[in-house]
């Protein structure tokens, strides 16, 4: 199974954005992990096979939720 690729550097800054933002490093990491587990767990259920690791959705959906407050889910 192949994976979509997808741009490191996008992913490290969008990283680095969510780290510069947080108050907390350790409890935005801890938040960005119970998100991925979250997200592994609906796709288990829905049986919908993702290209993209768990991890790497949530860091995208939360800077993106950082970058336009409008979409914020949490």
């Amino acid at each position: 199974m192949k994976r979509l690729s997808f741009d490191t550097q996008q992913v490290m800054r969008r990283t680095e954005d969510l780290i510069s933002a947080a108050s907390n490093r350790y409890r935005i990491t801890v938040q960005v992990a119970n998100r991925a587990q979250r997200r592994r767990f609906e796709e288990f259920d829905s049986l919908d096979e993702s290209k993209m690791k768990p991890v790497l959705r949530a860091i995208i959906e939360m800077s993106d939720e950082l970058t336009q407050p409008e979409i914020i889910g949490e």
